[in-house]
């Protein structure tokens, strides 16, 4: 089933080639912090569980934003989020090519107080979606500021892709 918003006529480069020419590298993929799995695929979706911002389960950002990180370092944890979650597709699947579109994309924010630049900081996760797979394979979005997360990190990426069969 070819995907209506993403032809096989109008695709460019393949992901894995938009990776290589905007000089992105991925983090090794992510391994769980306790009983799950990273990713679980159900027909032509693959369901990721939350991405953190952690590279070999070490944490690369602790706080909540509007407290201890700025709003600079909420969206870079937010990009790392998703470079672990690309990371964890390739792993998968073999390939992010084998992508054909976003189904899902869920930020979710601890923040401080009355903490209100929750899409600044979502940027980084839609921002590097966009770059990587294009406008026109991308969802809408959630996000949510929260009071905590695990390990004390400020960003969890929730993520849900549609696959080739």
């Amino acid at each position: 089933m070819v995907n209506p918003r993403n032809p096989p006529s109008a695709k460019g480069p393949g992901v894995e080639q938009r990776l290589k020419e905007f000089g992105i590298a991925l983090p090794p993929p992510p391994t769980p912090f306790g009983a799950y799995v990273e990713a679980a695929r159900v027909g032509r979706l693959l369901f990721l569980s939350g991405m953190l911002p952690v590279i070999d389960r070490k944490p690369q950002f602790i706080g909540r934003l509007g407290g201890e990180l700025t709003v600079e370092e909420g969206y870079q944890a937010a990009e790392l989020a998703v470079r672990s979650a690309l990371a964890a597709i390739r792993q998968e699947l073999g390939s992010l090519d084998k992508v054909t579109g976003v189904a899902k994309l869920g930020v979710y924010i601890a923040t401080q107080g009355d903490f209100r630049e929750h899409p600044k900081v979502a940027d980084g996760a839609s921002e590097l979606l966009l770059k990587v797979f294009g406008a026109d394979m991308l969802s809408g979005r959630v996000v949510l500021g929260v009071a905590s997360l695990p390990l004390g990190l400020p960003v969890e990426v929730e993520l849900v892709v549609e696959v080739a069969d």
